[in-house]
C-alpha cells in the first residue's frame, strides 16, 4: 500500500484516474456535473499555492481511495488546521484498513506541518465511519452544517434596520 499527495508533478492520466475513482462516491450522493467538477478541483489541488490537498491510496499500482482536504485558519484552534472533506474507498476495497491508513497519514502529514488539529464530518448513520474516527482520537463535535452554492444563484441585496443582508 502506497499513499501519497497528488502534486503539480502528477500527469493527467493520474488525475483522470483520481476522478473516475471519486466518481464511486459522486455517484453515491448524486451531483451534477460530478465528473467535470472533481477534475477542475483535483487540477486547482494540485497548484502549489492551492490549500487544497487530495491524497491517494494505491494498492499494487490501483488507485483504491483517496481523501481530499483543505487547511485553513481558525481563531479557535489558534492557527492553521486540516478539514477533511472527502475520504473514500472503492465499494470492493474496504474493511481492509485503508481508510485507517489513509487517515494515519493525514494525521503524521498534518502533524508535521505544524497543524492544530483536524475536523471531519460523517452522516450520522453512518456507524463504521463513527467508529473508525472515535479509534483515532476523533470525537462528536455537536453543530449543524449550512452551505450554498454560488453558481447560477440570483441574488437580492436587503438592506434591513442599518443591517445588510444577502439572500441566495
Amino acid at each position: 500500500m502506497k499513499i501519497y499527495a497528488l502534486t503539480e508533478q502528477h500527469d493527467q492520466q493520474t488525475v483522470q484516474k483520481a476522478t473516475e475513482l471519486l466518481m464511486g462516491q459522486m455517484e453515491s450522493i448524486g451531483g451534477e456535473h460530478a465528473y467535470d467538477n472533481i477534475l477542475t478541483t483535483l487540477h486547482e489541488a494540485k497548484d502549489p499555492d492551492s490549500n487544497a490537498e487530495l491524497f491517494i491510496a494505491e494498492d499494487q499500482g490501483i488507485m483504491v481511495g483517496a481523501a481530499f482536504l483543505n487547511t485553513m485558519y481558525s481563531i479557535r484552534k489558534g492557527g492553521r488546521y486540516v478539514w477533511l472533506n472527502d475520504l473514500y474507498v472503492r465499494e470492493d476495497q474496504r474493511n481492509k484498513g485503508i481508510a485507517k491508513k489513509m487517515l494515519l497519514a493525514i494525521i503524521h502529514w498534518a502533524e508535521q506541518h505544524d497543524y492544530k488539529g483536524i475536523e471531519l464530518e460523517t452522516g450520522i448513520n453512518n456507524i463504521a465511519t463513527k467508529r473508525l474516527y472515535n479509534s483515532l482520537g476523533f470525537y462528536d463535535v455537536v453543530s449543524k452544517r449550512y452551505g450554498s452554492n454560488f453558481k447560477n444563484t440570483s441574488r437580492k441585496f436587503l438592506t434591513c434596520k442599518r443591517e445588510s443582508l444577502w439572500l441566495l
